[in-house]
C-alpha cells in the first residue's frame, strides 16, 4: 500500500502550484541569487566611485519625515483650532472624562474616597479591605465558574496580599476597570462600523496593521505630549494599545453571525438599531468576549511600560527593580501581574461560557427565577453587599481586617540577586567564554555584513521575493516599505535591528522547534511545557532583562538573550500544536508504506506541519520586535534605541519616525512568511477547497 500522493515520504518532487513550469521554478531562484550576488560584488569593488549613493542615501533624496512629524504636533497643542474649542481643551476633556472614573475607583480600591485634592483632601470613606475585594472577586469567580474558579481567583488575590504587592496591585487593577471597558466599547463600535460599511473596513485594516506593529513607546511620546506626565496618560495609552484586536475580533464575530439569524431578524421587522443591538451582538457575543479577553491581557502586558508616564502601580515597582538591578523585587512584582493576569483571564473565560449557557437556557432560568426571595433569586449579590458592609465595619474595629498585615507577609527577599551572584561566581569564565564566542563568532560578523549591503540591492531582492512568492501586490508593496525605511534616514539602526533579531529568531527557533517536537507526542511533558511557555508568555518583558543583565551586562548579547527568552514560546506552541493536528491516517499510511519513526517525522510530519512553524516563526518575529524596543535599556543601538532616546527628550518626530520603520520591518516579515506559509500550504496539498 503506498502513501497518498500529496505526503512526500520519499525523495519524488512536490508538484508545482499555480501551474508553474517545474523547469521554471528550477531556475528562478538560482537566477535570483546570481543577478543579485553580481550587483551586490559589483557595488562592493566599484561603490565609492561608481554607486556611493546605491550604500548610502544621498541627504537630497531623504524624507524630512521628523521634521513634518514634529511641525504637526506643535501645530496641534498650540495652533489648532476646532471651531468652539481648541485641540488642547478637546484633550483636557478627554482626559478628564477618564481621569474623573478612574480616581473614583482609585478610591475605591486604595486611596479610599477623598474630599479635596493633594495634601489637603480628606478621606470620607475608607477603600475596600484586602477581605472585601478578594470575597467581591471570588464570588463572581463563583457566579461564573463554580468553586475551583473561586478558590483560584482567591489564591491569585491572596498571594498578592501575602508577598507584600497589594497596594501596588490594587493602583494597577484601577487603571485596568477603566482602560478594559472603554477599550471594549470603541473596539466594538469600530468593528460595527467596519462591518457596516466597507469603505470603513477597508480603511481600518492598514491602521490596525500599523497600531499593532508600531512599539508601544512610539506612540507614548505624542501620549506624553498631549495629555501630559500621568495616570490619565498612561490608561489613554493602555486603551489605544488594547483597541486593535478587539477590532478585529469584533469585525470576524459579526462577519461569523449565521445568515439564518439575520434573516430572522427582518423577518420580524427589526429595525436597524435592533438589528445590531437585539440580533448581532447578542449571537456574537462568545466570539466578542475573546476581544475582551484579550483586551485585559494586553492591558496587563502595558502595565510597567504605562508607568515610565506616570501610571504607577505593579508596573512601576518592576521599572524601579530593574533601575536598581533588584531581581528579587522584580521578579515577585513581576510574579504578581501574572497572577492578576491568571485571575482575570479565567474570569473573563468563565463569562464568556456562561454567556453561552445562559442564551441556551434563557427560558428555564426565567421560569426558576419568579418564586422564592431575594436571597434565592440573587444569592451572590445579596452576599457581596454582606460582604461590604462585614467588611468596611471589621475593618474600623480591627486594622488587620483592613489591611493584611505586615508582619504575616513573605518576600523572596534577595534570594533571586543570590542565586545570580552564585552562578557568576562559579560560573563567570564559562559565561564569559560562551558570549564572546558568540560575538565574536556569529553576532559581530552578522552585524558587519548586514551594515555592508548596499540598501537599493537588498530592497530589489525583498521585491523579488515578494513576487515570487505572493504576485506583483505583495513584491511592490514590500520593496516599498523598505525604500521608506532608507529614505527617512533609518537604514543604519534598521539593519542593526534586523541583525539582533534575526539572531534572535534564529536561536530562539532552534531551541523550540526541537522541544515542539519532543513535546508533541508526550502528554505529560506537553503539560508541563505549555505550563511554561503560558508563564513565559505572561511575564512581562522587562522582568527578562534583569538576570540577563547581572550574568552578562550590558549589550547586543544581553538584549539577546532576553529577546530569544520572551520569544521562545511561540515556536514552541505552534510546532507542537501542528505535529498535534497531523492526519493520523497519513502517519498510518507511511507505516504501512514501511517508514522509519525518523522518515515518519522528517518526510510526513514535519512537512505536513511546516505551515504552522512558519506562522509560530512569524508570531516569534512579532514577539522578537516589540521586545528590541525595550532591550534599548541594555545599551543597544538600533531602532529601539531611537525610540527611547525619543520618548527621554519628547521628540516626536523621532519617535514615530524610528517606530514606523519598526512595523514596516514587522510587517515586511509578516507578509513575506504568510504568503511562504501559504505556498506550502498549497504545495502539501492542504489548502482548502
Amino acid at each position: 500500500m503506498s502513501a497518498p500522493a500529496h505526503v512526500p515520504i520519499d525523495d519524488q518532487p512536490l508538484a508545482q502550484p499555480h501551474g508553474t513550469p517545474a523547469g521554471a521554478q528550477a531556475t528562478f531562484w538560482p537566477a535570483v541569487w546570481l543577478i543579485a550576488g553580481g550587483a551586490f560584488t559589483l557595488l562592493w569593488l566599484y561603490g565609492e566611485p561608481v554607486a556611493k549613493w546605491a550604500f548610502k542615501v544621498p541627504r537630497d533624496w531623504q524624507i524630512p519625515a521628523k521634521r513634518w512629524i514634529g511641525d504637526f504636533m506643535r501645530w496641534l497643542v498650540e495652533d489648532a483650532s476646532l471651531g468652539l474649542f481648541t485641540f488642547t481643551d478637546l484633550t483636557r476633556f478627554i482626559a478628564d472624562l477618564v481621569d474623573i472614573p478612574y480616581r473614583f475607583v482609585l478610591g475605591l480600591l486604595s486611596t479610599g474616597l477623598l474630599d479635596g485634592r493633594g495634601s489637603s483632601a480628606e478621606e470620607v470613606l475608607p477603600p475596600l479591605s484586602w477581605i472585601a475585594v478578594t470575597g467581591l472577586l471570588m464570588l463572581l469567580g463563583h457566579y461564573a465558574g463554580g468553586r475551583r474558579l473561586a478558590l483560584l481567583v482567591g489564591a491569585c488575590f491572596g498571594f498578592l496580599a501575602v508577598f507584600g504587592q497589594w497596594d501596588n496591585a490594587m493602583i494597577t487593577l484601577a487603571s485596568i476597570l477603566i482602560a478594559v471597558p472603554v477599550g471594549v466599547g470603541l473596539g466594538l463600535l469600530l468593528g460595527l462600523a467596519g462591518h457596516r460599511w466597507h469603505p470603513v473596513e477597508a480603511a481600518l485594516r492598514p491602521v490596525l496593521d500599523l497600531m499593532q506593529t508600531v512599539p508601544v513607546f512610539a506612540y507614548l511620546v505624542p501620549i506624553l505630549f498631549l495629555f501630559g506626565f500621568g495616570p490619565t496618560s498612561a490608561i489613554v495609552a493602555t486603551i489605544i494599545y488594547a483597541l486593535p484586536p478587539m477590532t478585529r475580533i469584533s469585525l470576524l464575530a459579526l462577519r461569523q453571525v449565521p445568515k439564518e439569524v439575520r434573516e430572522l431578524g427582518r423577518m420580524t421587522g427589526c429595525s436597524r438599531r435592533q438589528m445590531t443591538w437585539r440580533i448581532l451582538v447578542p449571537t456574537a457575543m462568545p466570539g466578542l468576549m475573546v476581544g475582551v479577553n484579550q483586551v485585559i491581557m494586553l492591558s496587563l502586558n502595558m502595565v510597567i511600560i504605562a508607568s515610565m508616564i506616570g501610571a504607577g502601580g505593579l508596573g512601576f515597582e518592576v521599572l524601579s527593580a530593574l533601575r536598581r538591578l533588584d531581581i528579587g523585587a522584580g521578579f515577585e512584582a513581576g510574579l504578581a501581574i501574572v497572577a492578576l493576569a491568571i485571575a482575570l483571564d479565567r474570569l473573563s473565560q468563565a463569562f464568556a461560557r456562561k454567556g453561552r449557557r445562559h442564551a441556551q437556557s434563557a427560558g428555564h432560568e426565567q421560569g426558576a427565577g419568579l418564586g422564592g426571595g431575594l436571597w434565592r433569586r440573587h444569592p451572590h449579590t445579596v452576599a457581596a453587599i454582606a460582604l461590604v458592609i462585614f467588611s468596611l465595619a471589621a475593618g474600623l474595629l480591627s486594622a488587620p481586617l483592613q489591611r493584611y498585615p505586615e508582619a504575616l507577609q513573605l518576600s523572596s527577599g534577595t534570594l533571586g540577586s543570590d542565586l545570580v551572584g552564585w552562578i557568576n561566581v562559579n560560573f563567570f569564565d564559562q559565561l564569559e567564554a560562551a558570549k564572546n564566542l558568540l560575538l565574536l563568532n556569529v553576532l559581530i560578523p552578522f552585524k558587519r555584513f548586514l551594515l555592508s549591503l548596499p540598501w537599493i540591492g537588498v530592497v530589489a531582492l525583498l521585491g523579488l521575493c515578494g513576487l515570487r512568492l505572493g504576485g506583483w501586490r505583495l513584491g511592490l508593496s514590500v520593496a516599498l516599505l523598505a525604500a521608506l525605511i532608507a529614505l527617512t534616514g533609518q537604514w543604519p539602526k534598521a539593519m542593526v535591528t534586523v541583525y539582533l533579531c534575526g539572531i534572535s529568531v534564529v536561536i530562539a527557533a532552534l531551541i523550540g522547534i526541537p522541544i515542539g517536537i519532543v513535546a508533541a507526542e508526550r502528554e505529560r511533558l506537553w503539560k508541563g511545557v505549555e505550563i511554561v511557555i503560558d508563564t513565559l508568555q505572561t511575564l512581562p518583558s522587562f522582568v527578562y532583562l534583569m538576570p540577563a543583565v547581572m550574568l552578562f551586562r550590558v549589550g547586543d548579547f544581553t538584549a539577546m538573550i532576553a529577546v530569544v527568552a520572551y520569544a521562545i514560546a511561540p515556536a514552541i506552541r505552534y510546532t507542537a500544536h501542528g505535529l498535534r493536528q497531523v492526519d493520523p491516517q497519513l502517519v498510518e499510511a507511511g507505516v504501512v508504506a514501511g517508514a522509519t519513526r525518523w522518515q515518519l517525522l522528517t518526510r510526513i510530519k514535519l512537512k505536513l506541519t511546516l505551515p504552522e512553524i512558519l506562522l509560530g516563526l512569524n508570531q516569534t518575529i512579532m514577539l522578537a520586535l516589540s521586545m528590541l524596543v525595550i532591550t534599548a535599556l541594555v545599551g543597544t543601538r538600533d531602532l529601539g534605541q531611537e525610540v527611547y532616546i525619543a520618548l527621554t527628550k519628547a521628540d516626536t518626530g523621532r519617535g514615530l519616525v524610528a517606530g514606523l520603520a519598526v512595523a514596516f520591518i514587522a510587517i515586511i516579515a509578516d507578509r513575506l512568511i504568510a504568503a511562504g506559509a501559504a505556498r506550502t500550504r498549497a504545495r502539501l496539498g492542504l489548502t482548502p477547497s
